[in-house]
This record gives structure tokens, sequence and C-alpha cells, in this order.
């Protein structure tokens, strides 16, 4: 199996984490006694050698290795249909100039066709319509450190829309520049082996006094809850341009 090898160092993970959220006294009014508004929040506190996942996965100094990138689904066609309004707009000005918008043609705009019927509607060849390529890959890969015996398997995608249209020539150019701006999305397992340092994940958006998640050390992948899948997606969007290894692995896979 090949592997993508970094090459980076380990960081050790010794940034305590606290946080605490202090009541404040509510005001005496009229002279009457009031109770302080009661707080039900907890200090949370990290030990110095604990492992924050969203924090390690966007390390750059950790030797991370990318592998098992594979694709699990992909469409990449010129025949399924688009709204109308996209055909016509695909159009060179001088055709549009020909055959102007019409109460028939305007009353078709919302209606999902394909080039062949638009082409029709319009009255010309259907070698006048610019047929894009309909580009949708889902894939996934697992990053894995050694050092902490963690590995982590993420999905990654051009698209969250049910196909992303690209006008190219040719299918190849049409992959290219749909995963110009790609992401990554889905759920989310942990592999985790090292009994002897703790592995959390924090849901910084948790409304409830537990925003810790420990992840115990397992044989088998455990599947991440969905807010602390979204918080840990959030981190690598925002980081995405200083992890290359990721982009490179996906890259090399749809070649």
């Amino acid at each position: 199996m090949d592997l993508t090898t970094l090459p980076t160092q380990l960081s050790d993970y010794t940034d305590p984490y606290t946080e605490t959220n202090t009541a404040m006294p509510a005001s005496n009014s009229n002279n009457e006694r009031q109770e302080p508004a009661a707080d039900n929040s907890q200090a949370v506190t990290i030990g110095p050698n604990t492992i924050i996942l969203a924090q390690a996965l966007t390390d750059a100094a950790i030797s991370w290795r990318i592998h098992n990138c594979k694709i699990s689904k992909k469409t990449m066609t010129q025949e399924l249909p688009m709204l109308f309004l996209y055909h016509y707009d695909s159009l060179d000005d001088a055709v549009k100039q020909a055959h102007p918008l019409t109460p028939v043609l305007l009353a078709q705009f919302n209606t999902p066709m394909t080039a062949d019927a638009a082409a029709n509607i319009i009255g010309i060849t259907s070698d006048l319509l610019a047929s894009p390529w309909h580009v949708k890959i889902i894939g996934s890969l697992v990053v894995f450190s050694e050092a902490l015996q963690l590995a982590v398997r993420l999905h990654w995608t051009n698209t969250g829309k049910s196909t992303q249209q690209i006008y190219t020539k040719s299918a190849e150019e049409a992959v290219i520049a749909a995963f110009k701006d790609w992401q990554f999305f889905g759920r989310i397992d942990v592999l985790y082996k090292n009994d002897k340092q703790a592995l959390v994940s924090i849901d910084e958006d948790s409304a409830s006094n537990e925003p810790l998640l420990t992840i115990h050390a397992s044989t088998d992948y455990q599947f991440l809850p969905a807010p602390h899948t979204l918080g840990v997606i959030a981190k690598l969007e925002a980081d995405k341009s200083e992890l290359p290894w990721f982009e490179t692995a996906i890259l090399e896979r749809l070649e």
C-alpha cells in the first residue's frame, strides 16, 4: 500500500485548556436582596499531555501520513439534464440575438432538460449549445501518526451539491477545475491505540457544561459524534492551505 510520508517532526501537546464561567451577582433593587444568577457551567481542564484531536490534525509539526486514499463514488458525464436557463445562458451572444427570449422560452426557464431538448425548443442545432461536465466525486482517506498511534478517517468531495457543472473541453480538465475548491465533509472515524496518553475532542459550540469528549484507546474505529465532527471539519477547512499533504494525496488519486 502506498503511503504519502510527510517530512515533519512530532511535537508534544502541552497546552492546557481551561474554560471557566463565573456568574455575576444580580443587582440589588429597591433594597430587596436578590439571589445571584445560577451558574450551571463547570470549569473544564485538560491535562498538559492530553492530545486535542482538531489541534493535532492541523499541526504541521506532526509526522502525518496519508493512507488508503480512495474514490467511493464518481459522476462524470455531459448527459445530465439542467435548467433551461443555463442552456440558454451558455449560448454565444450572436445566437441569442438571432433567437431572443420569447414568452414560450421564458416559460421553460426552470425546466430541467438535456442539451438536445433545449436546442429543439430554441430552434437551433445542439452543437451550438455548450454542454458542461457534471462532476461529483466522493472519496475518503486515512491520516495517521505512528508516534501518536492515532488514525483518522476523513471524507472529501468537490461539491456539496448533486453535481458541479464545469465548462471544459475534456473530462480531465473538468476534474482539475472541480477540485480547485474541494472540501472535507461527512462522518469522521477515529482509531486510537495509545492507552498511555489521553485523547479528547472539544465541542467549542456546546451549550452544555460538558464540551469534552474523551476518545478511549481501542483496536476499532470509533464514530465521532456530529457536533465534534463539525468542529474538526471547520478546523481542517480553516487550515487546509497549510496542510498540503491532503490535497496532494487526493489529486494523485484522481489522476
